[in-house]
């Protein structure tokens, strides 16, 4: 007999989450989405990227130090990210400049995240990581959406991408992800 055997197959199930978020729709049709699993042994090193996040942004991102707990209880955590290759060419405007030619020439910014990039691209990443958040809640994995563990993953250099969002998993009695101290 094995007794809760439902952790065994949690990153197995990651897996799964991070295959809904790569067939997710994209726009255009072009994928320039990066997913990862993280391993057990990054996870350290990402908590504490999240509390020194903490500690040089101020006091409005102690929840950086909170939610770098979050990360250390969970049994497995995925990234998904976006890296753009480009625009859409539609000159849209939603990115703040008249033309996608514009907005490419710019001098790109780097605090967390990187950009501006094109809204499509922006609006893909939302779509694979609800996608991916659906996926898991469908396995019955709690789960939240973190800007904070992207944020680090992209700091640390963990994932070479634009913008991060990861997702930490959890297969217990009551959602850790909610506990919001």
């Amino acid at each position: 007999m094995i007794l809760n055997p439902e952790s065994g197959v949690l990153e197995t199930l990651a897996e799964s989450i991070l295959l809904a978020a790569r067939t997710a729709p994209k726009a255009k049709g072009v994928d320039d989405i990066i997913t990862a699993l993280i391993e057990k042994e990054d996870i350290e090193s990402l908590a504490s990227t999240m509390e020194r996040l903490a500690d040089e942004k101020g006091g409005g991102f102690v929840f950086l130090k909170r939610d770098a707990v979050n990360l250390r209880n969970a049994g497995a955590a995925v990234l998904i990210g976006v890296k753009a290759s480009g625009a859409a060419g539609l000159n849209c405007g939603a990115c703040g400049f008249k033309t996608c030619a514009e907005m490419l020439e710019r001098q790109k910014v780097e605090v967390e995240f990187w950009g501006p990039n094109c809204m499509f691209k922006y609006a893909d990443l939302g779509i694979a990581v609800g996608a991916a958040a659906a996926k898991a809640k469908d396995f019955c994995i709690d789960n939240r959406v973190m800007y904070s563990i992207g944020a680090a993953a992209r700091v640390s250099g963990l994932l070479e991408a634009d913008v991060v969002f990861g997702i930490p998993l959890s297969v217990t009695g009551k959602n850790i992800f909610f506990d919001r101290k």
